[in-house]
């Protein structure tokens, strides 16, 4: 029995260390530009053993896709299910969160829509967008807010995308924007942060009505 517990979480370690390895690779570098064999390197693991744990590289890259996905969208689900939060706060909530998430892993955003470009079927089916936005505490906010008269008649599904537009866009655009303007890191850094408490301003003037 303890031979067999200690092959099983020699197992889960192998297949975690690959899986570690595989989603730094798969990150920088994304499908087309990773071999098995850097993320043998990345992990120390041999490619007899990966492909014994994965069976190919195609399938390693939709296990770390879907987990990479579902980790980006626990944060907007976390926050459109909050029944504490107000719909002006969860704004603020969603630009805080991400911006504080992406400047710790820049390279999911594009690895992300990369994906899901290549691949919108495969992907996109298994992605519960409904569920997450036009099922949420979120989306009732939004219909009360319309009814009140004060906020432009327009989808909930194109407030969302201007919205993530506005958190994302800067980090998946930051190398050509570094390299045109001479932004150092630190520059960056600070505007990011700074676009915590403008990006809920923005928003609101864009769809307030006059």
């Amino acid at each position: 029995m303890a031979t067999s517990k200690g092959k099983k979480q020699l197992d889960q370690s192998t297949e975690e260390k690959i899986k570690a390895a595989a989603r730094k690779v798969f990150h920088q570098k994304g499908y087309a530009a990773t071999r098995t064999r850097d993320i043998a390197e990345e992990s120390g693991i041999n490619l007899a053993l990966i492909s014994y744990y994965f069976k190919s590289k195609e399938n390693l890259y939709e296990i770390i896709t879907l987990e990479t996905v579902f980790k980006f969208m626990h944060n907007l689900a976390v926050v459109f299910h909050d029944e504490s939060s107000s719909f002006d706060e969860k704004i603020e909530q969603l630009a805080d969160r991400y911006i504080d998430f992406i400047s710790k892993e820049p390279d999911i955003p594009l690895f992300i829509l990369t994906a899901m470009r290549n691949n919108p079927v495969k992907f996109g089916d298994k992605i519960p967008l409904k569920t997450i936005v036009l099922e949420s505490i979120f989306y009732q906010q939004f219909q009360e807010k319309l009814q009140e008269g004060n906020h432009a008649d327009i989808s909930p599904l194109q407030y969302l995308l201007n919205l993530v537009s506005l958190i994302i866009f800067p980090f998946v655009a930051k190398p050509v924007f570094q390299n045109i303007t001479g932004t150092k890191d630190s520059q960056f850094h600070k505007m990011m942060q700074e676009r915590k408490k403008l990006i809920p301003i923005w928003i609101k003037s864009m769809y307030s009505k006059p």
